[in-house]
């Protein structure tokens, strides 16, 4: 089990390659990319689950 300051940095970490994933996608739609923005939007998803998953885990502590 990880510690509560893993956890912290797992979510920061986390928080951060959303961003960046974001701005990937703002990117993708002014070029005008749909696939590749579907799969982005995907992958937002997904990071949105690890960061509800990591936030029930830090609410353990």
């Amino acid at each position: 089990m990880a510690t509560k300051s893993e956890i912290e940095y797992q979510i920061l970490e986390l928080k951060s390659d959303y961003i960046r994933q974001q701005g990937d996608i703002e990117k993708l739609e002014s070029t005008g990319f749909p696939q590749m923005i579907i799969k982005a939007e995907e992958r937002l998803k997904d990071m949105e689950a690890q960061l509800a998953a990591l936030n029930e885990e830090l609410a353990k502590f």
